[in-house]
């Protein structure tokens, strides 16, 4: 089963890498490339190459896989580059990946013209990485998406259902610029 399902994630990679390879690569969507679109069109977008990705996806390895209302996937591998002075994945790769699906998961409910940021992180490991885990999903779920605050929960999960952590943020909502 695992072996399955990390062959239906590396076949997803695939996809999309190629979809982003094809489209104007890392970088930040310009206020007239975004301009008209609700927070769901934006993140579509993005997944379908039309839109630049993050930067931070390449430095660290990850890549956006899925999105849909309330929802956003990303994959990643954990590698040598992720390391901490004792060898293990460094904390702060769990974060960044579990922030990116939170984080894109409430974009996804943001309306035209609204915008958010992360106000609050919490993140718990409950289990290191290691060869075991050649990818990881963090699927970020949004709970509540105010006017002023948006809520959500994420896993991150190996191909057989190992949980490695999880994790909640709270994010402010606003008139985007």
């Amino acid at each position: 089963m695992a072996d399955d399902t990390l062959a239906r994630w590396l076949a997803e990679e695939e996809v999309q890498q190629r979809v982003f390879e094809g489209g104007p690569g890392p970088g930040v969507a310009t206020p007239d490339q975004v301009q008209g679109l609700s927070g769901l069109q934006t993140m579509q977008a993005m997944l379908a190459g039309r839109l630049p990705y993050a930067p931070i996806a390449r430095t660290l390895d990850f890549l956006l896989v899925s999105v849909d209302d309330g929802v956003a996937v990303f994959q990643g591998t954990p590698g040598p580059a992720h390391l901490n002075p004792m060898g293990g994945i460094h904390g702060g790769w769990y974060a960044t990946l579990l922030d990116s699906a939170l984080g894109c998961a409430v974009h996804t409910k943001m309306p035209t013209g609204r915008g958010y940021t992360t106000a609050e992180l919490s993140i718990n490991i409950v289990r290191a990485l290691g060869p075991k885990a050649p990818r990881v999903r963090a699927e970020g779920r949004v709970l509540h998406a105010g006017r002023q605050l948006a809520t959500a929960e994420g896993r991150l999960v190996g191909p057989d259902g190992t949980l490695y952590a999880h994790a909640t943020t709270t994010c402010l909502v606003f008139e985007a610029r």
